[in-house]
């Protein structure tokens, strides 16, 4: 099938930035949410970013006049799902809240419609029985910053049709990225499974005094060759994120060795969840 309408459902730091690059591609684009103040910062996001292309002579004017054409922002999930061939959800990491996101959006959109979760870490076979097209959801996993990184991990469950695997392959080509096909479902996937090792490791030399976080990130990158420190990527990424991940990882499994990291904890509890608040593991002035 042909992918020409995208909805992308969560206007955040990733999903205003992966409904950037839909509408940059040539798609025609809906992005949602339901706190009007993110999506109208998503919408400022968007007008800025397009505006320093420009005076950067990376996009022509006219380019970005087609590009706001293609670029809807509304509250109505209704009028971001119904005419959508392909639905990104980016919502929060929280599986009864993308069950009942999932819900609603195979009330509402068209039969052929494909449900992507963005989730990083949440299965799609834990949300698609919530739906009555199991067949076509998936996880099609971007990484941060969606508008720069070029993989997209695109995670086939026992349940996902070839087609729909195909086609999401497809569009991820279509908006330059180099996707990789996962071809069973695993907590974390590739990257992500990588990263949490070297996330827990860091967090566990933390916690234990070994090393400070400077010192850490400082090994990381002069010694392992990694472009960031694990906590200034935690920093990127958001504290928040990693923390309602690993406790949703702990609830599942009960397994002490799953629960947050104390330094963890001790920010997310602080509301100290990295760049977006202006501190971290690291202090970046305002917000």
């Amino acid at each position: 099938m042909e992918i020409k309408t995208i909805g992308v459902v969560g206007a955040g730091n990733m999903g205003r930035q992966i409904a950037l690059q839909c509408a940059l591609s040539g798609f025609k684009v809906y992005c949602t949410d339901s706190i009007a103040a993110v999506l109208k910062n998503a919408q400022d996001f968007a007008g800025k970013w397009l505006s320093d292309r420009v005076e950067k002579g990376k996009l022509q004017a006219s380019e970005v006049d087609d590009i706001h054409k293609r670029l809807c922002f509304t509250e109505d999930l209704t009028i971001a799902a119904k005419d959508s061939d392909l639905i990104i959800e980016a919502i929060i990491e929280i599986l009864e809240a993308k069950r009942s996101l999932f819900r609603q959006l195979d009330k509402i959109c068209p039969p052929h419609t494909i449900l992507a979760t963005n989730s990083s870490y949440i299965v799609s076979s834990k949300i698609a029985d919530a739906t009555k097209r199991q067949d076509k959801v998936l996880n099609m996993h971007f990484f941060n910053p969606a508008l720069v990184m070029k993989l997209i991990e695109v995670v086939r469950g026992p349940h996902v049709s070839a087609e729909t695997v195909d086609t999401v392959m497809k569009v991820s080509r279509t908006l330059g990225k180099s996707p990789t096909k996962v071809n069973k479902e695993i907590y974390g996937f590739i990257c992500n499974r990588m990263f949490s090792a070297i996330t827990r490791e860091a967090c566990s030399l933390l916690d234990l005094g070994i090393a400070s976080i400077e010192d850490i990130d400082n090994a990381a990158r002069n010694g392992l060759g990694h472009p960031m420190g694990p906590f200034q990527l935690l920093d990127m990424t958001g504290i928040d994120l990693e923390y309602l991940v690993t406790i949703e990882r702990f609830q599942e499994t009960q397994n002490p060795a799953d629960r947050p990291s104390p330094s963890i904890v001790e920010r997310y509890a602080r509301g100290d969840y990295g760049r977006k608040t202006g501190n971290g593991f690291y202090h970046y002035g305002k917000k």
